[in-house]
């Protein structure tokens, strides 16, 4: 069934960041009844791309679904929630941010009362035995309240996406019906790799050396890292993804304002200066987003925008799943 003939359904997004996770959604047939995050650039990006979906920023911790009667009952509770830390899960559970982030999101099961649950996080929440007492949490509410789960990681260059990058999924439906649904399989077809996505980009301003360029870029990127919002400028990831980059002839130190003029050298043997710098657009690429997604804020605030993100077509081959298991779950007419 084609994607715009697609029943909607309805959901509840939070902590939509740059909305990657709710647009993948939409394209699923999922339509947000509102989206909350607790940062303005990102509550700013999606305003712009959706002006006509209902944006609320606030921070989850304080977020009362009884002042939104359109949450109650909607088909699927959507979080992308902050990276939750190994450390802080053997330690001080409490004491975090991020793990209270996401124990508020299955509180907000009991109001909220969706159909279905879609977690996105770090893939050793699924598995590693420090997130274990998590995980014997999150059960223990979840099976009160009538949902049964599935803990499972996905990588996004098996989906669409030219990214290595792995991610920790929950999703939980009422009783039965988590029996409908079906865990992704990979792509048939070899993953994209980061010239074939960003060849043409490389070549808009004239660089002669774009089509060299794109075809030794022939593997996926690494894991993009959006990194700390409270310090540090743009950059492609840690030391280990930068020597990654370093080997595709990107300068991961850094992100550029413009791709390559017709002047540019591409010199690898002068180090960081002959190697070509990615664009925040070219990055957003790298991570699924279509072209015509625009994001709020100066460069350092966009780029970690894309950088936290959840790939949009993960969030679309997830959202066709989970509305699959709900389909299948209603009763056909004349039937009880």
């Amino acid at each position: 069934m084609e994607e715009s003939r697609l029943e909607r359904l309805s959901c509840l997004a939070v902590c939509a960041g740059a909305g990657g996770l709710a647009l993948g959604l939409e394209q699923a047939g999922f339509d947000p009844v509102l989206l909350l995050d607790n940062r303005a650039v990102a509550c700013e990006t999606l305003r712009l791309n959706r002006p006509d979906w209902e944006v609320l920023e606030t921070d989850l911790l304080d977020f009362d679904p009884v002042d939104y009667q359109a949450t109650y009952d909607v088909d699927l509770l959507a979080a992308g929630l902050p990276r939750v830390k190994a450390s802080a899960a053997v330690a001080r559970e409490d004491s975090t941010e991020e793990l209270r982030i996401l124990k508020a999101t299955i509180m907000l099961m009991h109001g909220v009362q969706p159909r279905a649950l879609l977690i996105e996080n770090v893939p050793d929440l699924v598995s590693k035995p420090a997130y274990e007492p998590i995980r014997a949490y999150i059960a223990t509410e979840l099976e009160h309240l009538g949902y049964r789960h599935h803990w499972f990681v996905l990588n996004a260059m098996d989906h669409g996406v030219p990214q290595d990058r792995k991610q920790g999924i929950l999703v939980a439906l009422k009783e039965d019906s988590i029996e409908d649904f079906v865990t992704l399989m990979p792509d048939t077809k070899p993953p994209i790799t980061v010239g074939e996505a960003l060849g043409a980009s490389m070549a808009t301003r004239g660089w002669p050396y774009a089509a060299a360029w794109a075809a030794q870029a022939d593997r996926v990127a690494p894991t993009l890292v959006g990194g700390s919002w409270n310090r540090g400028g743009a950059d492609l990831g840690p030391t280990g993804s930068k020597r990654s980059w370093a080997r595709m002839r990107v300068n991961g130190g850094t992100v550029a304002d413009e791709v390559p003029g017709p002047h540019f050298p591409w010199d690898p043997s002068l180090g960081d200066a002959g190697m070509v710098a990615l664009t925040v657009e070219q990055v957003a690429r790298l991570q699924g987003f279509p072209e015509d997604w625009s994001f709020a804020g100066r460069k350092t605030a966009r780029y970690r925008q894309v950088g936290h993100a959840s790939p949009p077509p993960v969030g679309r081959a997830l959202g066709l799943a989970i509305r699959t298991a709900l389909r299948r779950g209603v009763p056909a007419a004349g039937t009880s």
